[in-house]
């Protein structure tokens, strides 16, 4: 592809676009990825001159293609060793208004849905796009998609957390959770834990976790006192960089070893700050993203009136 290539240079303006997109409704960057080059090949091999918005229009040929590619994945999710999470990503430290739609939380909520519904409420309440232009890209009818819109409305508001704290208050306990962890102080870990907190851990069967959740603050701070004083796959402490990062939209942990990435953990919190759900990611499978160390700008556009497609 020529860098002087028009359809190439109006497909790199909105790629981070598509990448948010496809990422919200399958989960995983390497899914979403796929998606967003299945998308530059159909955006490619288009007649452009007959689309009348390009943003839009390409949003909805990466919505189709995550859509088909969340329907091929249900069966291997089903089938995963221990719980399965989405696939963690770095993101911008600038905070947004709508950063709680690509959270662990709300993500973890989605898997739930059935693809029709996930891929409906993203484009519905995350990108603002109307029944009629998500019917068009999902090729459903638009009582269909209305039907979709409110099921998936409905579980999503019923399921997500209600109350969390500010930014702020999130930033400093996920502070303190990282110095009372490698510190492996379970006193400290207690204060900053909710008495029904919920550990889930994925290592995909890949490496050694807890194939059930882990609940209630005593077990959930024994679990992380001990990175702080014992091996953590195959990682001795004095090996082992713990750092605070932005990941999925809020505050996050990274830990890595001398030569990878060992595990990302995300928190819920309540509207106190207490810490009411860790997310911990170890497949190497899912680490990738970041590994690369590459921060995704997963903002949604805000759109001038309303996306237009084909004219």
């Amino acid at each position: 592809m020529s860098a002087a290539d028009p359809a190439e240079q109006v497909f790199h303006q909105h790629r981070n676009l598509l990448f948010s997109v496809a990422y919200r409704v399958l989960g995983t960057a390497a899914d979403a990825e796929d998606a967003v080059q299945d998308a530059w090949l159909k955006w490619s091999a288009a007649d452009r001159s007959r689309v009348a918005d390009p943003k839009a229009y390409l949003t909805r040929i990466v919505s189709n293609q995550a859509l088909e590619r969340l329907r091929s994945a249900r069966y291997r999710r089903e089938t995963y060793v221990g719980p399965w999470l989405p696939e963690p990503v770095l993101t911008d430290e600038h905070p947004a208004a709508d950063a709680e739609s690509v959270s662990m939380a709300v993500l973890v909520v989605l898997e739930a849905l059935s693809p029709l519904e996930r891929a409906v409420f993203v484009l519905k309440e995350v990108f603002g796009f109307s029944h009629a232009e998500i019917a068009e890209a999902v090729e459903r009818s638009e009582v269909a998609v209305r039907q979709a819109a409110h099921r998936a409305r409905e579980h999503v508001r019923a399921r997500r957390p209600r109350f969390t704290a500010d930014r702020a208050r999130r930033q400093e306990v996920t502070e303190r959770f990282l110095a009372a962890a490698t510190g492996g102080d379970i006193n400290a870990l207690m204060e900053l834990l909710s008495p029904d907190v919920a550990l889930w851990t994925d290592g995909g069967g890949k490496v050694r976790q807890a194939l059930r959740p882990v609940v209630g603050a005593s077990a959930v701070a024994s679990w992380f006192a001990a990175i702080g004083t014992v091996s953590y796959q195959g990682v001795e402490p004095a090996d082992m960089n713990a750092e605070l990062v932005e990941v999925n939209g809020g505050p996050g942990v990274v830990f890595r070893g001398p030569d990878r990435v060992i595990a990302t953990v995300t928190f819920d919190f309540d509207a106190d700050g207490r810490v009411t759900a860790i997310h911990n990611v170890a497949n190497p499978d899912k680490l990738r993203a970041v590994a690369g160390g590459t921060a995704h700008d997963l903002r949604p556009p805000r759109w001038s009136g309303a996306p237009q497609g084909i004219a």
